[in-house]
């Protein structure tokens, strides 16, 4: 804990008490759940390298052992933030007015990286997506900003900044 500041560590006890309700440990197929809750965005390999689990009941961590965790992921580069994403998203983005076509972010989340399984995607569509417009575009950065739990910019257009 050496290398986590007061503020990581108030995070953290704040964040595992309400997963931790029993003082019993977390179930460790909740890890990804729980660094999630911490604003970080770990990969489903990095969960597992870890010591997350696909299966409820298997293991159990408490709080001593998930501090390392957590400073692990919060050393960690290699996972996307927000301004990563949009600045990928501007790829498909043709007219460069925060807008691309809607069916490119839904082939996107089904194909690219980890991909999303059909339940899923239906699930963040009728969450976070607005409907497309007559020419089937979509603005993809008040969709980031939904998915990512960042508050919606008054500009949806990421070439105005």
């Amino acid at each position: 804990m050496a290398d986590l500041s007061k503020a990581d560590i108030e995070r953290v006890d704040f964040v595992w008490g309400i997963y931790d309700s029993t003082n019993e440990g977390i179930d460790a197929y909740y890890l990804g759940d729980l660094l999630r809750a911490l604003e970080l965005n770990p990969t489903l390999a990095t969960i597992e390298k870890l010591g997350g689990t696909k299966k409820k009941g298997e293991k159990k961590l408490m709080a001593d052992e998930f501090y390392p965790i957590f400073s692990q992921v919060l050393k960690d580069k290699d996972q996307g933030v927000y301004e990563d994403f949009i600045e990928c998203l501007k790829l498909y983005d043709k007219a460069e007015d925060g807008h691309m076509i809607g069916g490119e972010l839904t082939h996107i989340l089904l194909s690219l990286g980890e991909k999303l399984s059909d339940q899923e995607l239906d699930i963040v569509v009728k969450d976070c997506l607005d409907p497309e417009d007559e020419d089937g575009m979509i603005p993809y950065v008040p969709f980031l900003a939904r998915v990512c739990g960042k508050p919606e910019p008054a500009s949806e257009n990421p070439f105005t900044k």
